[in-house]
């Protein structure tokens, strides 16, 4: 699934929900219920008694849907090859206020990929934020990080937050400026 929805659904169990924008953490309790907004890259937007909440991907059965499994890669795979599956997978980390990736939205500065002695990986990613103050910043870190820490050979995934340079619009592509309505 993929998009905006307005799906209904009842907690199946309780689970961990970040309201947006606040970045808050909090439990949702067993049998509530309310609509899931937006479902993207495995995670989902919902609506509950007027709130918008987060649900991580890793707690999709919670709303009656499934967990994505991680990504597969080649054998033998190459630096390249784990590089470009790091790429697609933060393709997958969004916004939750904005339907849009934040590869696309021009978040992140930096994904360096080292080999190490025992043919693992470490990663290390420079990422900023649309707005310095945003709530959901440490949120976004943690779901970019989960996203590459499930790559199978990646020993350890860091990401840090950094701004500067400070983001602007013109770090987008030209396919999220046009969805946004900010092509000029």
């Amino acid at each position: 699934m993929f998009g905006h929805t307005n799906e209904p659904f009842v907690l199946t169990r309780d689970v961990k929900a970040v309201i947006i924008p606040a970045g808050e953490v909090l439990q949702l309790r067993e049998g509530t219920s309310g609509f899931i907004t937006q479902s993207l890259g495995g995670s989902f937007t919902i609506y509950i008694e007027g709130n918008l909440f987060r649900i991580a991907g890793g707690d999709a059965d919670s709303i009656g849907k499934e967990v994505e499994p991680p990504p597969k890669i080649p054998d033998n795979a190459t630096n390249k090859d784990i590089e470009d599956i790091i790429w697609s997978q933060l393709r997958s980390c969004y916004d939750p206020e904005i339907p849009i990736n934040i590869v696309d939205l021009g978040l992140i500065y930096r994904c360096d990929v080292q080999t190490l002695k025992d043919n693992s990986r470490s990663v290390s990613i420079d990422m900023t934020l649309t707005a310095p103050g945003c709530g959901m910043g440490e949120i976004l870190v943690e779901d970019a990080k989960d996203k590459v820490a499930i790559i199978p050979t990646i020993k350890s995934v860091e990401v840090e937050l950094v701004f500067d340079p400070p983001w602007s619009q013109e770090m987008m592509s030209d396919e999220a400026r046009l969805q946004t309505g900010m092509m000029y």
